[in-house]
């Protein structure tokens, strides 16, 4: 009982500073434009050396798809179908979700490590000492980035997935890239009452947006808290992962509920 409540206790200690910490952003936001060049540093690191991972995966995971619901829907003479699926398939979830998980094993374990290693390294410590504000300096950036280039990369990954699975329509189910291309558009015309995009795009992309708050949270809350030197930076790397995870999973389920239960 003493460890399940000393788990509890630390669970709630945890997202409370996350809460926290995301609170301090917000009310900073009026900083951005100040913090341009930091936030073009982050974007760098978060967009251009993971994008070729997010191409790579999102293809393949186009294939995938197109691959496994095509066999089944040959069964049943339903291949001109197949674009449909994918289409949806990618810019509902698994665009917005591969994108987060690619995100958070790079750019939020990144973020966990670098701040971690100014923690115990008592970096921090002098910042305050100079009256600068951490949350501000460091925080700031590495969030916005990261809800700007979620967006950015779930556009990429959604795009190169639709292109695998026409490829594997056309050479292994023998569905032309044509009638591929067009039940894979037709698939995503209903435009959202908001915003002038397809909704599913548009619900696609605002998932990124707040994975990409959830992994720059959770991945600096974490670095911000480790202690015991190179021990303790390489706890809080694992840890941002593996909650960044836990959390994107957690919120893709709540969030799709809403848009989706009509």
């Amino acid at each position: 009982m003493t460890a399940a409540l000393r788990f509890l206790n630390d669970l709630a200690a945890g997202l409370g500073f996350q809460l926290e910490l995301l609170a301090q952003v917000v009310v900073r936001l009026h900083h951005v434009p100040r913090r341009a060049r930091w936030i073009a540093d982050q974007l760098y690191q978060s967009t251009i050396q993971t994008m070729h991972v997010v191409l790579l995966v999102g293809f393949f995971i186009g294939m995938i798809v197109s691959l496994q619901t095509g066999i089944e829907l040959a069964r049943i003479g339903q291949q001109d179908q197949i674009g449909t699926i994918v289409a949806v398939s990618m810019t509902r979830e698994m665009g917005p979700f591969i994108t987060a998980l690619i995100l958070a094993a790079a750019a939020g374990s990144s973020m966990a490590a670098e701040l971690g290693t100014m923690s115990v390294a008592d970096e921090l410590s002098a910042l305050e000492v100079l009256s600068v504000d951490r949350v501000r300096f460091l925080v700031l950036p590495r969030l916005v980035a990261l809800v700007l280039a979620a967006p950015v990369l779930t556009i990429l990954c959604d795009t190169i997935g639709i292109l695998g699975g026409g490829f594997v329509a056309q050479s292994q189910l023998n569905v032309s890239f044509e009638l591929y291309l067009d039940s894979a558009t037709e698939s995503l015309r209903d435009l959202g009452t908001v915003f002038p995009l397809p909704k599913d795009v548009f619900g696609g992309l605002f998932k990124a947006g707040v994975f990409g708050a959830i992994v720059a949270v959770i991945g600096c809350s974490a670095g911000l808290n480790a202690r015991g030197g190179a021990l303790g930076v390489g706890r809080a790397t694992r840890q941002a992962v593996l909650v960044s995870i836990i959390a994107i999973i957690i919120a893709n389920y709540f969030m799709t509920w809403f848009m989706y239960q009509g």
